[in-house]
């Protein structure tokens, strides 16, 4: 575990540092200021993309044109600084310490990334002398931001990457079964329809619709070898489709019961070492809380049987978690 920062003098550029680092959600602070930031970057992040959006309505755009790129730049100004002032005080993270390797590390995570392309869009009209209008449609990965301050895009991608195995095995059969039956039904229908299933690549597409279970119609097998195998292809698309999700499901649970369980650790550590928590426990403790989506009262709930030596249960179904 990594030791706690040392004690800084006041009014230092290191002790301001802290401080901004700190205001930007450092550590699960969850202060009012804090939670006052987050929800208005929020509420910008979403205005951003509304007026995107609005943009790209060509009556709109000749007349409020200006108002829409006064507010771009604007935007840009915030999340701009907003992102100078996480890279500065990146090293405050312990993990990405150093001065420059760790910010250079920093900057190739996956929230650092977002950030970057929420503003890249906007510079790259001065760097390059061509019409860019058309990216004007990226600044729409400005809503990416929000995964930042969101707890369940976090436990999403968190699952992703747990999964991730996982879903790369069912992702591998899928594929294999399309190219198999595609390349079946080009035999099948090729004789009869040479315009619709003119080669495999093409056959692909109806592969594609079918194990999806959508069935646009533009390509409708004739044969009745083909039909068959169409029936056989939708019945293996339903199963196939349904195993992402089963294997997210489960992912969902098990990532929620560790956490759960690293919550409860972290509780009766904190409660058997005696005494008042200290500001930084009280952090931690309240980003777990966060982040499982406990209520304070089921937090409290928890801390309490955890101090009176009744164990530690979990807030919903009542069973020991530890």
């Amino acid at each position: 575990m990594a030791s706690a920062p040392p004690s800084r003098k006041p009014w230092t550029l290191l002790w301001f540092r802290r401080k901004v680092y700190l205001m930007l959600g450092g550590e699960g602070n969850r202060s009012g200021l804090v939670r006052a930031i987050d929800f208005a970057l929020m509420t910008l992040i979403c205005v951003n993309c509304v007026f995107s959006m609005l943009e790209s309505v060509e009556r709109l755009a000749v007349v409020h044109g200006k108002k829409f790129h006064d507010f771009d730049i604007v935007s840009v100004a915030i999340f701009s600084v907003e992102f100078l002032l996480r890279l500065w005080t990146a090293v405050e993270i312990p993990k990405y310490r150093h001065p420059l390797w760790g910010r250079l590390r920093w900057l190739a995570t996956p929230l650092a990334i977002v950030d970057l392309l929420a503003v890249l869009p906007f510079y790259l009209g001065f760097i390059f002398q061509f019409d860019l209008r058309e990216l004007r449609v990226l600044r729409l990965l400005r809503i990416f931001k929000l995964s930042r301050y969101s707890n369940a895009m976090g436990i999403m991608t968190a699952v992703l990457r747990q999964e991730a195995r996982a879903m790369g095995t069912v992702m591998f059969v899928f594929l294999i079964l399309l190219l198999f039956i595609s390349s079946l039904m080009y035999l099948f229908e090729h004789p009869v329809q040479p315009e619709v299933f003119s080669d495999v690549p093409t056959a692909l597409w109806w592969g594609v619709e079918t194990m999806t279970t959508l069935g646009y119609g533009d390509m409708i097998p004739a044969t009745w070898l083909g039909k068959l195998l169409g029936g056989i292809t939708a019945l293996l698309g339903v199963g196939m489709i349904a195993l992402p999700a089963g294997i997210m499901a489960s992912g969902f649970t098990e990532h929620m019961r560790l956490r759960r369980e690293e919550f409860a650790e972290d509780v009766e550590k904190f409660s058997q070492s005696g005494g008042e928590l200290t500001t930084r426990q009280r952090r931690r403790l309240e980003a777990a809380r966060l982040t499982l989506g406990l209520s304070q009262e089921e937090a409290a709930h928890i801390l309490h049987h955890a101090r009176t030596g009744k164990g530690i249960r979990c807030p919903h179904c009542g069973k020991p978690i530890a």
